[in-house]
């Protein structure tokens, strides 16, 4: 009988500890429409570069500063990306952080949470924009990869942009 490998070990799983201090690293000092751009063409060059077929977007108090679609994406994805960032605005978290909170708990966040799923998803791929001295102030969001590595996908890009 053939053994089955699952997509994601969990040593391969960060913790929720592992997780807190990505967001407590990746902090930009300012974040301005020019910063969007950048980080969101860092992105599309990053997913270019793996044939990543994703969607991309930033969101910023409310508006839509950038979005990309690339090969193999569908608007199937952004449909994911709106239901991932709604996470991000809500819990003022990473989607998969507020995931992975849930799942510590014992439960998921479609059972708990309270929230309707075709609304929001606490799926990996919307990482918040948390600006020093301020909070976070919007999103950035990755659809089109699994969710694991949805996130892994933005936060190598953040790391880049930010330099940590």
């Amino acid at each position: 009988m053939p053994q089955i490998t699952p997509r994601s070990t969990p040593e391969l799983t960060p913790s929720v500890e592992e997780l807190a201090a990505q967001e407590r690293r990746l902090v930009f000092r300012q974040f301005t429409y020019d910063d969007a751009w950048a980080l969101g063409s860092l992105l599309v060059e990053l997913a270019r570069e793996r044939q990543a077929p994703v969607a991309i977007d930033i969101h910023r108090a409310g508006q839509q500063l950038f979005h990309a679609a690339l090969p193999g994406s569908t608007p199937d994805n952004d449909a994911w990306i709106a239901r991932k960032r709604r996470v991000v605005e809500r819990y003022g978290a990473s989607s998969y952080l507020v995931g992975a909170r849930f799942r510590a708990k014992g439960t998921t966040f479609e059972d708990s949470s309270r929230l309707d799923p075709d609304v929001y998803a606490a799926h990996g791929g919307s990482f918040p924009i948390n600006v020093e001295n301020v909070g976070v102030i919007g999103a950035v969001t990755v659809s089109g990869l699994t969710q694991l590595d949805d996130h892994r996908f933005v936060v190598a890009a953040l790391e880049e942009f930010l330099k940590v």
